[in-house]
This record gives structure tokens, sequence and C-alpha cells, in this order.
């Protein structure tokens, strides 16, 4: 069984770190220093193992809880894939983010289009989306 919180004492920080700064394809060479303050700035979803409360995934959640909400960062370790971790996680992002009103909810994947469809999300094609990038950032 698994748990999913938005209690920020319970986040792994070297866990998401590890993650982030070298497995994800988004946020690598990111510093410690960034990575928290990003974290203390959001909505984080941390996802657990009941047996032994270690952290095995998490989402962050970036929103003015009336007009707009952006998701990043979202993942589930590789060892926990597979088992419906990240549905339980989109679906507790939803319940928490359904009440608030927002009218436009956003993200960004590479790879994970099938996961959000399942949740209503669809790809831009009107050419509304813009977005500015800085690749070299974190590095």
């Amino acid at each position: 069984m698994f748990t999913i919180s938005t209690d920020k004492a319970r986040l792994d920080f070297p866990t998401i770190y590890a993650y982030l700064s070298q497995d994800s394809y988004w946020a690598q060479g990111i510093s410690e220093e960034t990575q928290r303050r990003a974290i203390e700035n959001s909505i984080c979803f941390g996802v657990y193992e009941d047996a032994t409360d270690q952290q095995v995934g998490f989402a962050r959640l970036i929103t003015d809880h009336a007009t707009f909400a952006y998701l990043c960062d979202v993942f589930i370790t590789p060892e926990f894939q597979g088992r419906g971790l990240g549905k339980q996680l989109m679906a507790d992002i939803e319940a928490y983010l359904l009440p608030l009103g927002c009218r436009r909810w956003g993200l960004v994947t590479k790879d994970a289009h099938g996961l959000y469809e399942q949740f209503g999300f669809e790809v831009e094609s009107n050419g509304r989306w813009m977005t500015r990038k800085f690749p070299d950032m974190y590095g």
C-alpha cells in the first residue's frame, strides 16, 4: 500500500534532489538551493510506501488557487513504476485542484502524454502556449 501526502515535513529531499538533478531529463544539474526554493514555494505531493515510509514519488504544483495551476517535477522512482502510482498521484492532484475552480491547468511532458490524457489534459495545437527557455540555466 502507498500513501500520498502534501505534508512537506515528510518529504525526503535527498531522494527528490537525486532524481531531479541526476535522472530527470528536465532538471539535470539543478542546484540544491534552487530545488529547495522551488519546493518551499510550491504545493508538493509525496508518494510513500506504507511498509517502509520510503518516498517513491513526487509532484510539485504551482498555483494561485483561483485561476491557474502548473504541474511539474512529477516522478515515480523506477523501481516502483508500473504499479499505478502515477495514476494514483494524478487522481490526488486532481482532487486537490478541482475544488479550487482553476480555469487552466498546465504541464509540459516529453513522454507521459498517455497518463495525462487520462486526466483530461490535451496537447495544445492552437499555438497559444508559449515558453521562453534558458537551457543552460542549471549547468
